[in-house]
């Protein structure tokens, strides 16, 4: 179909950009660390049957296997959200997805530190800081109150963004050949352990949830809708589209968030959530400004050919 592709990414955007409005709404009737251990308990229990049904490998069998499948788990998976779900009780939805397009950024950064290949133009690390400008922006400190809770909470996003990107740098770096359905599977299933300890150490507890049916049907949201289903189209798009396109989708979603969130839950975007978005999408294309060059040729050229 001419359109699948455009319209799995809408579909993708909306999953993941959602997810951010879903968090919020749940975090009234969960503490936050084990709301995401929960969403991971049955994402990764619905993601492990995926990959032992599409693959051959639906275990790890290699240290370096299990080394991937740990440091995707801590990093990008229980460190992440944790953070990421503690944050937003101070933040919303919109601003979460915001910060969190610094991820690619913040990729590129990391691999140029771990990763000896990795080089950074002029115009490169100019893209670096024009994104952090645009956290500093969106941030908004009171000099009076830097320490606020709004402040300590968009931080906590931050450090969210930063652990998925440092994972996903970490994770280059390890050689394993085990499927990526399966290390995301695995990946889930470390990380919802991991998270259910810190909620633990925390003193969460299972008796301060809420079962309401909002709080269901959030969970279930997160679960089926952008974690399932989002992977899925996730690992479709991945394979045809390639990892440069795909990660465009991070700056869709907070678009998605935004409007989400003033749908559902009354939220209203400032206009600096909007100028602070918009360095960040311009950091992104000063940093990946060749390899978006040459998709855009490589888009071109197989459009003319299906022609």
């Amino acid at each position: 179909m001419r359109f699948r592709n455009p319209l799995l990414f809408l579909a993708l955007a909306l999953a993941w950009g959602s997810a951010f409005t879903a968090i919020k709404a749940g975090l009234e009737f969960f503490p936050p660390v084990l709301f995401a251990a929960l969403r991971y308990d049955l994402a990764g229990v619905l993601m492990f049957g995926y990959a032992a049904y599409v693959t051959d490998r639906w275990r790890p069998r290699s240290r370096s296997e299990w080394l991937l499948v740990t440091v995707g788990g801590a990093l990008m998976i229980a460190a992440y959200h944790a953070f990421l779900f503690v944050g937003e009780q101070g933040t919303t939805s919109a601003t979460a997805a915001v910060i969190v397009s610094l991820s690619p950024i913040l990729t590129t950064g990391f691999a140029r530190a771990f990763l000896p290949e990795e080089r950074l133009t002029t115009l490169g690390i100019l893209g670096l800081l024009v994104g952090f400008v645009g956290v500093g922006v969106l941030s908004d400190p009171d000099p009076n109150d830097v320490l606020n809770a709004r402040t300590i909470s968009m931080l906590l996003v931050f450090l969210a963004a930063a652990a998925f990107a440092l994972g996903s740098v970490l994770t280059r770096r390890i050689e394993a050949e085990l499927p990526i359905e399966t290390m995301e599977a695995w990946s889930m299933l470390v990380g919802a352990v991991v998270m259910h300890a810190t909620s633990v150490a925390l003193s969460e507890s299972m008796a301060d949830v809420h079962w309401t049916g909002d709080a269901v049907l959030s969970l279930l949201y997160l679960v089926v809708v952008s974690s399932a289903l989002g992977f899925l189209i996730y690992f479709d798009l991945l394979d045809r589209l390639g990892p440069i396109e795909i990660n465009l989708v991070s700056y869709a979603t907070p678009v998605v968030a935004a409007m989400t969130g003033l749908l559902f839950l009354g939220e209203t975007p400032t206009p600096l959530t909007a100028l602070g978005f918009a360095f960040i999408l311009s950091g992104f294309v000063l940093l990946k400004r060749d390899a978006l060059r040459n998709e855009f040729v490589r888009i071109r050229s197989s459009g003319r050919r299906s022609e």
